[in-house]
């Protein structure tokens, strides 16, 4: 077996200038419930402390490590880049300061992160240079995500003020609650202030919030083990002014070739369910076979909810350029009668939540995105098309935990996966399917075809977290 590192390419070097940081997500093309996200740092040629001369090449710019701390498993996108000694800098964890040094990932404290080399080839004028990582395994992997660290988010950060006279587009119990209540101390208060948020665009600030409380260390705890422990809603409210309809009364959408009917299939996606909270604050508490969830589960449900509060905002935005507004038409909560079926069961409600029905999108996108593109509206289409990638990645963290929780039991994924939509979901999982973005999410089509669902509405109630055993 040769000891030379095989690498994998990660893509141009100029898709890697806008910002210094990126989180990539690896999944294994033998063992698909085995994922691997790393981090790969870009230094300014100033911050390169080492012994070369300059000018410093662009391979001695760009540092890879594992994305979480080996400490407690602690999300290092915000980590602090330092420098140690005469020619080492080193990446600081925001949650309990322990440093990793970017080559090596030797750390003063004792542990190690897992890092890797990275080169630059092919380098010219013309801007053709490619980044190659080194693997961080035997085996073939796929890169299911690569995803910049800061990301722009539809709104100004000061969209939503904690005056409440400036808020006039805010109910003012809503205004007088983020006024009048302590912050929340943990990920699971954050997630159920925000489920019980009714107005969208403050959804969004606290959901803003919190992230970033979660991800800069702010945030100690996720919150397991507390006596008292916030309890989700069985249905998140929506705000009264609403017009909630049943989901076959809906507002007909058409086939996207008026205005009109453009800014209501906008208006139906606009719907921010919050899925990533809830699958938080109900589930993370529970353990599998004896193991906690680990810290990687709430990094990346936290990062679907910023997603969806992401999507929201773009939607909204857009239905206001075309003339039209949040709410001028019905909308309904169907969905979360599948939601309160699995709301007793973590694997259940990975399954059809995001399996069934956000893979679902994944099928149904591309159609919607032609007919906009179809009727010249190319800046929807922008909107539409941010949308999609990130339900791809949605979907692969529904995988991604699924088989984890699959593999922790010794059980079987696919048979599994079958099993719970024979269980819980109600009617023929329908094609035309998008094999493609599906395999890229980790849905190869024998999860999915020649598959009925024979459940209904169910009443589960359970109290306290549970534990899965084999």
């Amino acid at each position: 077996m040769s000891d030379v590192p095989a690498y994998l390419r990660l893509g141009l070097y100029s898709s890697f200038t806008k910002y210094t940081r990126y989180l990539f997500t690896l999944r294994s093309v033998s063992q698909p419930s085995k994922y691997h996200t790393l981090l790969l740092f870009r230094l300014s040629p100033k911050e390169c402390r080492s012994d070369l001369q300059p000018p410093v090449s662009q391979s001695d710019q760009l540092f890879v490590m594992e994305s979480s701390c080996p400490h407690l498993g602690a999300d290092l996108s915000h980590a602090e880049i330092e420098e140690w000694g005469d020619e080492s800098m080193v990446a600081v964890c925001p949650w309990h300061r322990y440093d990793f040094d970017l080559r090596t990932g030797k750390s003063e404290t004792g542990l190690r992160a897992c890092t890797y080399s990275v080169k630059v080839l092919d380098s010219d004028t013309s801007g053709t240079a490619q980044i190659w990582v080194e693997s961080p395994g035997e085996g073939g992997w796929d890169i299911v995500e690569i995803r910049p660290v800061s990301e722009d988010f539809a709104d100004p950060p000061s969209a939503i003020s904690r005056n409440p006279v400036e808020n006039s587009n805010i109910t003012s119990s809503s205004s007088v609650a983020i006024s009048e209540e302590a912050e929340p101390t943990t990920l699971f208060e954050w997630a159920v202030l925000i489920l019980n948020t009714p107005n969208p665009e403050l959804k969004v600030k606290r959901t803003r919030d919190a992230v970033l409380a979660f991800r800069t260390g702010k945030l100690r705890s996720v919150g397991r083990g507390v006596k008292n422990k916030p309890v989700p809603p069985d249905v998140p409210p929506r705000e009264k002014d609403l017009n909630f309809v049943a989901p076959g009364k809906v507002t007909r959408r058409g086939n996207g070739g008026s205005l009109k009917s453009r800014i209501i299939i906008l208006h139906a996606l606009a719907n921010i369910e919050q899925w990533a909270w809830d699958i938080i604050a109900r589930f993370g508490d529970e353990k599998v076979a004896g193991q906690a969830l680990p810290h990687q589960f709430f990094s990346d449900w936290v990062k679907v909810a910023e997603d969806e509060s992401k999507h929201f905002s773009l939607l909204r935005r857009r239905l206001q350029e075309l003339g039209s507004f949040y709410g001028e038409h019905t909308v309904h909560a169907g969905l979360w009668e599948s939601a309160r079926d699995t709301a007793h069961s973590l694997p259940a409600r990975l399954c059809i939540i995001h399996l069934v029905h956000e893979a679902r999108g994944l099928d149904v996108n591309p159609t919607t995105i032609a007919k906009f593109r179809a009727a010249g509206d190319q800046e929807s289409v922008r909107v539409l098309e941010i949308i999609h990638h990130d339900e791809i990645t949605h979907v692969t963290a529904g995988h991604r935990w699924f088989t984890w929780i699959c593999e922790a039991l010794a059980l079987d994924p696919i048979h599994e996966f079958r099993e719970n939509v024979r269980k819980y979901f109600n009617g023929l999982i329908r094609g035309p399917f998008n094999e493609s973005d599906r395999r890229l999410a980790g849905m190869t089509p024998d999860y999915y075809l020649d598959l009925r669902g024979e459940g209904g509405v169910l009443d589960h109630k359970k109290e306290g977290p549970v534990t899965y055993n084999i």
